[in-house]
């Protein structure tokens, strides 16, 4: 599940083109207090709205109304360095944060170390999989340009804390979030929600606690999580870009399925998934004809574990039948860009130009194909 909150982006609909590579500092003032943003202006809208990533990677999106001064220089957009990324969080974060770095990440937890750099080791062996998955598929992903970011803490109270502000209500039900605002992950540790009361010991320790079966559904989601993430920074989608939602989901739940005694953490990428086919071949008693249609145009069928269900099958089902197809839907998908709005009619025909026109002899030849899947 992707956080995004579009309140504060919906007047921004007509763009122009984003500004080039200095860096622009915006001051704005928001509920009566004023701000500077020092970063880049990715997108420039008719009525005057901006876009703006700062250096921490955060997308901010400013009103005109909001707006006190917009100025650049010659200096060209950097984000942070590992240290002064470290240096910002932690001032963001309560008392009691520390930081862990590995070759992509930057994970920043108050809980132990130990966990800390379980949490590193899994995202890691995801970030080489998920990178040798596509390239062999003809589809390369590239390098994130800073290092991805990762909130750990302690427990659910003090998670459930910090979250409440993006979450709201819906809190209490999810254990980890990706945030397209701030293109960070943010979790807690599940050492104590998998059916034990084991205190939490070294990384063979917490694997092996992780690795039972009911625990199963608590990584998984942290792995959905995680390959958003990765989708969002890899070049295969950009952030606030109108990616269909059966995609970019879909996609993620293709990927959430670890074998933590595995090496790798996967022994196959991209195996079936039991549960969504389970829920997905009970859904097909009563799938109305237009499913797959209203599956592409309409977001709202992600509301429904039906929904996540056929967008993992109809991912799995393009990606192993009709792999050249889907990797140059994926490449026009990588190209579109923030904030540009598409109707129904638009996302079918990007779909149709991919896969065929005749959408109904599609939709029989993927319920014939799950059909067979084991």
């Amino acid at each position: 599940m992707i956080r995004l909150p579009l309140a504060a982006i919906l007047t921004i609909v007509c763009l122009c083109p984003a500004n080039g590579a200095a860096m622009d500092h915006i001051v704005m003032r928001r509920d009566n207090v004023e701000q500077q943003l020092d970063g880049r202006i990715v997108v420039k809208a008719d009525d005057g709205g901006l876009l703006v990533e700062t250096r921490d990677g955060v997308l901010w999106a400013v009103t005109p109304q909001e707006q006190v001064d917009v100025k650049s220089d010659d200096e060209p957009f950097s984000y942070y360095n590992a240290t002064e990324l470290a240096d910002v969080l932690l001032k963001e974060l309560p008392a009691g944060f520390e930081t862990l770095q590995t070759k992509h990440y930057l994970i920043c937890h108050n809980t132990s170390r130990a966990y800390a750099q379980w949490c590193g080791s899994l995202f890691e062996r995801l970030y080489l999989g998920f990178g040798n998955y596509w390239s062999n598929r003809g589809f390369k992903p590239t390098d994130p340009p800073g290092l991805l970011v990762a909130f750990v803490f302690a427990d659910r109270v003090t998670y459930s804390r910090y979250a409440q502000r993006d979450l709201g209500d819906a809190v209490n039900s999810i254990i980890g979030y990706y945030s397209l605002k701030t293109n960070r992950m943010t979790l807690f540790d599940l050492t104590g929600t998998a059916g034990t009361t084991q205190t939490r010991g070294d990384a063979r320790q917490i694997t092996q606690t992780l690795s039972r079966p009911e625990a199963f559904g608590t990584v998984a989601t942290i792995v959905h999580e995680a390959t958003h993430q990765i989708v969002f920074n890899c070049g295969m989608h950009q952030r606030y870009a109108a990616i269909p939602k059966w995609l970019s989901e879909g996609l993620a739940v293709y990927f959430e399925s670890p074998d933590l005694d595995a090496s790798k953490g996967w022994r196959t990428i991209g195996k079936v998934n039991a549960p969504r086919l389970a829920t997905f071949r009970a859904y097909l008693a009563k799938r109305p004809a237009d499913s797959l249609e209203q599956l592409l145009t309409d977001d709202e069928r992600l509301r429904s574990l039906e929904g996540y269900a056929e967008s993992w099958a109809l991912n799995y089902f393009l990606i192993n039948a009709k792999p050249k197809q889907f990797q140059d839907y994926m490449q026009k998908m990588s190209a579109k860009q923030p904030l540009v709005t598409d109707s129904p009619e638009e996302r079918l025909a990007e779909f149709r130009a991919a896969f065929g026109d005749d959408l109904s002899a599609l939709d029989k030849e993927f319920v014939r194909f799950m059909s067979r899947v084991k």
